[in-house]
């Protein structure tokens, strides 16, 4: 799998791909002395690069049960890269939607479900798909 020009790692397949080309990378590099501290060649910036992804996707992705470490939801996702887009802090939105922080907060972190006027507030407010709203609330 040609790994040259990815940005973002999006399915099991990528991960492991991307898994054993920096072990690869990591034996030749040590090979041929390349792998210290301070150097910083085309081995260690492509090894930088592609861990970067693989924790990235880690993070978004995979479920480590036995840190009972939860995979966020794709409604959680989705609020939160709208947030990111729009600039806006949690504080913010939370005054968008006309609810306190605390409250975003717990839902944010799935402590509190979405009501029915909430998910109105999200699809109205931030654009996101009903059918994600309704399947993930």
């Amino acid at each position: 799998m040609d790994l040259t020009g990815i940005k973002k790692i999006e399915t099991e397949e990528q991960y492991e791909a991307v898994c054993i080309r920096v072990d690869e990378l990591i034996a030749e590099a040590t090979e041929r002395g390349l792998l210290e501290s301070d150097y910083d060649n085309e081995y260690t910036r492509e090894i930088g690069r592609l861990s970067r992804l693989g924790a990235k996707y880690e993070d978004e992705y995979m479920q480590f049960k036995y840190l009972k470490v939860r995979r966020k939801s794709p409604l959680i996702r989705c609020i939160e890269n709208e947030m990111h887009s729009r600039n806006i802090r949690q504080k913010e939105l939370a005054d968008m939607l006309g609810v306190n922080e605390p409250t975003l907060s717990q839902i944010m972190c799935r402590k509190r479900s979405i009501s029915m006027r909430m998910a109105k507030r999200l699809y109205k407010t931030l654009h996101i798909d009903p059918g994600l709203i309704i399947e993930y609330a």
